[in-house]
């Protein structure tokens, strides 16, 4: 099939990407509670021919093609459906509908994405040697409806051989892509840090024991595990994003909560400094007559890519927007996103399209309350998916 001709059809379908973006962005639903996106998702891949399962792992859908090409292997286009608690700031007219909930971090692009995809393959069923998988999974900004999804069979049934999704990213220039092996998001923990103490009156603290001048030398301590005690060579950060605790000026607490969150790239990383943070913090404290204890909340791990579907996306990348245009510069992110857990289960990719536009004003970062994305991004997602999937997938290829 001539490259022309498939970027000919996408070309076409722009202003059906673009409405169909718009038309999600208006009425964006929190994670868990993605219902009549979920519900439309699934009427439009019914449309198409594709076999449809509803509320797997919650709202999730997921869409089964069979290609025609005869057996092979089983191909999954993952995209994440939720949105944020944001109040959007905006005179545009697709702007949400829904007061303080927002598309704010692009997955209104993803959904758009994946149903213009699914319609692209659909059509070439005939160049599809296996399956491809369509997974719209709710609650990313959970980090909680991979594993929900893939408890629910969303790898199972056909089993799935490869993952690839995309993340359009507003602070990169649209027209790039980028692409690279390894890890390419940081893993997240969120952590709860409580100091017990004794309270009493302000003035007379050696009555007492005060948690929050304990806490405040376990905030101080607790950097030195990154700059101490992890490799210069392995990126980490430890942020503590909300401290509570105490009623009056002249009281002395007793208690304080902290809360705060965890980032890395190396499994082994991860689970180190979660341990000696619980440590060094029940060390501290003792030091100082309190008590800490530190909890873990919701996490997720970090994206690592697999290096021979990386280089398929990358070709594909290539092939769409020119080899200039996809950079080998490292752009790895230390935000996090449940697609590790799709990445962690089969071989895969996560990577990168570029949705801002200085000129344009679109600059906003994600999660902000201005957020949003050229939409000539939409189109270069489709295409570099559209030709990922189909070398994947190709009569052509050799068994793997």
């Amino acid at each position: 099939m001539p490259q022309d001709e498939l970027k000919s059809a996408i070309l076409q379908r722009a202003p059906a990407l673009s409405a169909l973006r718009r038309r999600y962005h208006a009425y964006p639903e929190l994670s868990f509670e993605e219902r009549e996106t979920a519900a439309s998702i699934a009427k439009q891949l019914r449309e198409l021919g594709l076999e449809t399962r509803d509320h797997v792992g919650g709202e999730g859908v997921v869409g089964v093609l069979r290609g025609t090409a005869g057996d092979g292997h089983t191909l999954l286009i993952r995209a994440d459906i939720d949105a944020l608690p944001i109040e959007e700031i905006s005179d545009a007219e697709y702007r949400s509908q829904t007061p303080g909930v927002m598309h704010a971090c692009g997955h209104d692009g993803h959904i758009a994405i994946a149903l213009i995809l699914a319609e692209v393959l659909a059509e070439r069923r005939d160049q599809v040697r296996g399956n491809v998988v369509f997974a719209f999974q709710p609650a990313e900004e959970r980090a909680a409806g991979a594993s929900k999804m893939i408890e629910e069979g969303a790898l199972d049934d056909p089993k799935v051989d490869a993952v690839i999704g995309l993340h359009l990213w507003a602070t990169y220039p649209v027209g790039k892509i980028a692409v690279q092996p390894g890890a390419v998001m940081a893993s997240a923990d969120e952590l709860f840090l409580r100091v017990r103490g004794k309270g009493g009156h302000g003035a007379m603290p050696q009555e007492a024991v005060d948690p929050i001048v304990a806490a405040a030398q376990i905030v101080v301590a607790a950097q030195t595990l990154i700059s101490r005690e992890i490799s210069p060579f392995h990126p980490a950060v430890l942020t503590w994003g909300a401290i509570s605790g105490g009623t009056a000026f002249n009281i002395i607490a007793d208690e304080v909560e902290l809360r705060g969150t965890l980032r890395t790239y190396d499994e082994a990383d991860r689970a180190f400094l979660k341990r000696r943070l619980a440590e060094l913090a029940s060390g501290v404290a003792q030091g100082m007559r309190a008590e800490a204890e530190v909890t873990v909340g919701l996490g997720t791990g970090a994206c690592v890519n697999d290096p021979v579907i990386t280089r398929l996306v990358r070709a594909a990348a290539e092939a769409t927007v020119g080899r200039e245009n996809v950079p080998t510069d490292d752009m790895r992110l230390t935000p996090s996103d449940d697609m590790s857990v799709f990445l962690a289960s089969v071989p895969g990719c996560y990577f990168f399209v570029g949705a801002g536009n200085v000129e344009r004003g679109i600059v906003a970062p994600h999660h902000n309350a201005r957020f949003d994305i050229d939409e000539a991004a939409l189109g270069i997602g489709v295409e570099t998916m559209a030709r990922a999937a189909l070398a994947y997938l190709s009569p052509d290829q050799d068994e793997r």
